[in-house]
């Protein structure tokens, strides 16, 4: 039981599932509550697993703890239950192999992130922690700040919203940001830039913005990146996919161990 054969499996899964997108948003979720502002605290521990309270119960975090934990399941049981990896890692390992399975950048993935032993090991809220899709630039900084990021980063970490889509029973938004939303490029960029979006309103009644011609849809909080400052660093990654995936990666890495101490190389 080897890293090569946990990443062949999970390779395997992605490919026969098309569920590379949900583990992204699991290990962003997972990692995603760290903070050092108001709040404090939060990290990569696999909390959402337990769902009689905690993260496991987030509204942000609806379809997580059933869709994506089902589908990495057999996995879980075949390397975790055995020792050989914990569920905080094999989650964070699980978006990486999806990223590059879906032509996206190599990710690099240190090991060692210790599984809640329940949900009292959760942070206490999403509210301040997670990022609301209907609100703007303000509103994103007092997210991401406080994790370390720096307006650049916002931009390349909103750049993995290239694949997936969004599911009106879980975050009450609707739709798939890019035409091909199961390949991990520049797209997110290249299409918010050429697309011309209307105000819509979900059957949820959450708004959005939607382009009517391609079907696809933006968040207000995607095209609040098409202010002043974040729109120079938008209009690059649309030119310079080379350049969006190595800001990608170097975030992505950060949001994945932020909180972490003791990392290692392998398992």
């Amino acid at each position: 039981m080897s890293l090569a054969d946990i990443k062949a499996d999970i390779k395997a899964l992605v490919a026969e599932k098309s569920c590379g997108p949900i583990f992204i948003r699991l290990s962003w979720h997972d990692a995603g509550v760290y903070s050092t502002g108001k709040l404090t605290g939060g990290c990569p521990n696999a909390a959402m697993r337990f769902t009689d309270a905690g993260e496991g119960t987030f509204g942000a975090n609806a379809g997580l703890p059933t869709v994506a934990l089902d589908l990495l399941k057999p996995i879980t049981e075949k390397y975790v239950t055995a020792g050989v990896i914990s569920n905080a890692d094999l989650w964070t390992l699980a978006a990486n192999v999806g990223i590059e399975a879906m032509g996206g950048p190599a990710i690099p993935t240190r090991f060692g992130r210790t599984d809640a032993a329940s949900s009292a090991e959760s942070v206490e809220s999403q509210v301040g922690r997670l990022p609301d899709g209907d609100k703007g630039t303000d509103h994103l900084r007092e997210i991401f700040h406080p994790k370390g990021f720096t307006d650049k980063d916002i931009v390349a970490l909103s750049g993995a919203h290239t694949v997936g889509k969004c599911h009106a029973d879980r975050s009450g938004f609707d739709g798939k940001w890019t035409e091909d939303h199961l390949t991990f490029s520049n797209s997110y960029f290249t299409e918010m830039l050429a697309k011309e979006y209307a105000d819509e309103v979900t059957a949820q009644g959450c708004p959005q913005k939607a382009c009517k011609k391609s079907g696809t849809i933006m968040l207000i909080s995607d095209l609040a990146l098409l202010e002043a400052p974040y729109r120079e660093t938008v209009e690059l990654y649309a030119k310079d996919q080379e350049a969006f995936f190595k800001d990608f990666t170097a975030a992505w890495v950060k949001l994945q161990e932020n909180g972490c101490e003791g990392l290692r190389d392998t398992l």
